[in-house]
C-alpha cells in the first residue's frame, strides 16, 4: 500500500498504514497531539464458557479466537486502562475517539474513559437490523451494541457536522439509536477457506456515519484495533487520513487487500452539509456599504403585508420603528424574533429576491479569500 508521512513536530506520522505489533507500544511510539480521531473496537472479553450450538445442533462460529481472552476483570481493565492512556495521549487537544462494546465490556470502558480524564458527549446505540437470534432461549436477544463517543477534555472543541447528519437522516435531526443490518452478504470478507475473516468485523455504514460525524477530510484517525479494516476503508473513501494498528497477520493481510481495492470519492463528493453557525458572519450593513443594497430603497417581508427602508448605517425604518432586520421584522409581525435575512426581500427587475441571496454572495467572496 503506498504510504505518505505527515510532519508530527521533529517525528511522522506513518499515515495510510497498517502497522504489525501492540497497539500500547505503538501508540506510545508515535508523536503525541497528532490524530484527530480515534475509532477503537477493543476485545469484548466474552468470557464464553462452552461451544454454542444452534437448535439443529449446527455450532455457532462465536467469538473464541485467542485475542478476546482475559484471565481476568482485573487484567482486562489493566488493558483498557493501558491503551486508553496511549490513545489519549495521540489526540490533539480537540480530538476525540468512539469506542464501541457489547455488555460484557462497555461499562468498564465507559468508567475508564470518564478515570482518565475523556468528556463524554454520547452513547450510541447501534440497533442489529438482522441480529442473532438467542438459540437458548434463556434470556434477551442481543440486538444491539453500544458507542461512546467522548472528547478528550471538557470544553474541547471537537468536529460535530450536525447538518451533514441531519441531511444524512432526510431532514430530521439525527438521533443516538442507528438501525444498521450487521454485516452479512458481499461486504463479509472470507478467508482463503470460505470462512468469516474476522469474527466481529463492523459495518462500513456504521463507520460511514461514525466519520463523516465527527471528522473532516484530510483529518488523521487511528484504529488500535484495526482487524480486516473496516475503518481505513472507510477513510480512504471519505478522504480521510488512516493509520492502522493490528498484530494478527491474517486479518492485516485481508485488510491489505481489501484497502487496495478502495477508490477515494471525489472532491466534490467529499464535500458535506456545513453547520450554518460556521459560516462566516456577514453583517447587512456590509450589503449598503458594498452598494449592494442603497439606503433609501425599499425592502418588502416574504408575506408581501410591510414594507421598509434601508438607511445608511443598516438598520431599517418602518411605520413607527427603527432597528436591525430582525427587529423591525420582529416589531411588524408582533412577533418575539424574527429571521432578518429570510423575512425581507429586495426587488430587481421587477422580481422580489431574498435579502439571503446577497449574503451568500459576500461570504463565497470570503471563503475564496
Amino acid at each position: 500500500m503506498k504510504t505518505k508521512t505527515k510532519a508530527a513536530g521533529a517525528s511522522t506520522l506513518p499515515l495510510n498504514t497498517i502497522i504489525d505489533g501492540d497497539c500500547i507500544e505503538v501508540m506510545n511510539s508515535l508523536p503525541a497531539g497528532s490524530v484527530d480521531l480515534i475509532f477503537a473496537d477493543p476485545p469484548y472479553n466474552l468470557q464464553l464458557r462452552g461451544d454454542l450450538h444452534r437448535p439443529d445442533n449446527s455450532k455457532v462460529d462465536a467469538v473464541d479466537d485467542h485475542w478476546d481472552q482475559f484471565d481476568s476483570f482485573a487484567r482486562y481493565d489493566a488493558f483498557t486502562r493501558a491503551w486508553l492512556k496511549a490513545a489519549r495521549r495521540l489526540l490533539k487537544p480537540n480530538g476525540a475517539i468512539w469506542v464501541i462494546g457489547s455488555y460484557h465490556n462497555v461499562f468498564r470502558l465507559g468508567a475508564e474513559l470518564q478515570n482518565q480524564g475523556f468528556w463524554l458527549l454520547n452513547d450510541v446505540v447501534w440497533r442489529k437490523s438482522n441480529p442473532m437470534p438467542n438459540f437458548r432461549g434463556k434470556r434477551f436477544t442481543n440486538a444491539h451494541e453500544t458507542l461512546i463517543w467522548a472528547s478528550k477534555e471538557e470544553g474541547a472543541k471537537y468536529t460535530f457536522n450536525y447538518e451533514a447528519l441531519k441531511a444524512l437522516n432526510e431532514g430530521i435531526q439525527m438521533r443516538s439509536d442507528w438501525v444498521i443490518p450487521l454485516c452479512t452478504g458481499h461486504e463479509r470478507l472470507k478467508d482463503s477457506n470460505g470462512d468469516k475473516a474476522h469474527p466481529t468485523q463492523k459495518p462500513e455504514a456504521l463507520l460511514h456515519r461514525v466519520l463523516l460525524a465527527t471528522t473532516n477530510p484530510g483529518d488523521v484517525v487511528l484504529d488500535p484495533f484495526f482487524g480486516t479494516g473496516t475503518t481505513g476503508a472507510v477513510a480512504k473513501m471519505l478522504g480521510r487520513e488512516f493509520i492502522g494498528i493490528e498484530r494478527e497477520a491474517a486479518y492485516r493481510e485481508v485488510a491489505e487487500k481489501r484497502l487496495a481495492s478502495v477508490r477515494k470519492f471525489d472532491k466534490d463528493a467529499l464535500e458535506v452539509s456545513a453547520s450554518k453557525r460556521a459560516e462566516p458572519r456577514v453583517a447587512f450593513g456590509v450589503l449598503v456599504e458594498r452598494g449592494m443594497l442603497r439606503p433609501g430603497e425599499e425592502l418588502w417581508s416574504i408575506n408581501g403585508r410591510h414594507k421598509a427602508k434601508v438607511r445608511a448605517d443598516g438598520t431599517l425604518i418602518g411605520n413607527d420603528i427603527k432597528g436591525s432586520i430582525h427587529q423591525v421584522g420582529a416589531h411588524l409581525e408582533g412577533a418575539p424574533s424574527c429571521n432578518g435575512w429570510t423575512y425581507w426581500q429586495f426587488k430587481r427587475e421587477g422580481q422580489k429576491v431574498p435579502i439571503d441571496v446577497l449574503r451568500q454572495q459576500v461570504r463565497a467572496e470570503m471563503r475564496e479569500h
